[in-house]
């Protein structure tokens, strides 16, 4: 028997100088923004934990005079030199079209595993270290992370106003929507076009409800994603993540959330 869809509803620079393994950054347009070195090009990256490889803009690997899309190489971030890390190139026009200026590429989860990453939005900071270099952090809520297709997933649950979903969403620094679920998991049928609801499309459908880390976020911006694209019930992304300071502990797989830095609009989980 095929399980209802949930529904949404369709509404009408560079850093200051850092210590070693820590820099400045921005949140811009809904996603973290960083600047990072791959392969030798130095620029503005997108920082994202929901992707799973590291990429390289088409562009910028031609100027900088790479023919190949499978690059292997060095890769330069908060004060950090990785070596020998795989790169792939592929065209972001869609994926940075709203970002002001230019960005070179993306920094994915593959870069970042293995090691703590703290995050805080206001003022924007974040810290690349090893497990025995991260300071404490807390006070905070650990939630457990479970890896999938390479990204890091957690529990979550949305709610369309009948219908409660709950499982792993995808925890993605470098997404500019509250919330996507995957396409066999629910539809939009207000409208008028199902392909803007994809990822860069423009359309941003209201779900009545999401629970993360204890808080009930309600009539935040949705969208789908592709059930080939995402091996997770959802995404859960920038405007979401924002409003805490957060600490990926991909060594021990965990997410600590610091709720101390949410705002005073956000309520109680269901």
């Amino acid at each position: 028997m095929r399980v209802p869809a949930l529904l949404l509803t369709v509404a009408a620079v560079w850093p200051l100088a850092a210590r070693a393994g820590e820099t400045a950054c921005w949140y811009e347009a809904d996603v973290l923004v960083v600047p990072a070195e791959v392969m030798g090009v130095a620029g503005d990256y997108v920082l994202d934990t929901g992707s799973p490889r590291t990429l390289l803009a088409e562009t910028q690997a031609q100027g900088a005079g790479y023919a190949e899309t499978e690059l292997n190489g060095p890769v330069r971030i908060a004060g950090l030199e990785l070596s020998g890390q795989p790169v792939q190139v592929v065209k972001l026009d869609a994926r940075l079209a709203r970002l002001p200026t230019p960005v070179a590429g993306v920094i994915g989860a593959d870069v970042l595993a293995g090691r703590v990453l703290d995050v805080e939005f206001a003022p924007c900071r974040v810290a690349l270290r090893s497990a025995a270099e991260a300071p404490a952090f807390g006070p905070a809520l650990a939630l457990p992370l479970t890896w999938r297709s390479g990204r890091p997933t957690t529990t979550a649950e949305v709610f369309d106003g009948q219908r409660r979903l709950a499982g792993d969403f995808v925890v993605s620094t470098g997404a500019d929507t509250a919330v996507r679920l995957r396409d066999d998991q629910a539809d939009a049928p207000g409208a008028p076009a199902r392909e803007p609801l994809y990822p860069y499309g423009g359309v941003r459908p209201r779900l009545a409800a999401l629970a993360f880390a204890g808080d009930r976020y309600e009539a935040q911006p949705g969208g789908l994603a592709a059930k080939g694209e995402l091996d997770a019930v959802g995404e859960i992304g920038g405007p979401i993540l924002s409003r805490y300071r957060l600490r990926f502990d991909f060594v021990h797989d965990r997410l600590l959330v610091d709720k101390q830095k949410g705002p005073p609009d956000r309520s109680d989980g269901p």
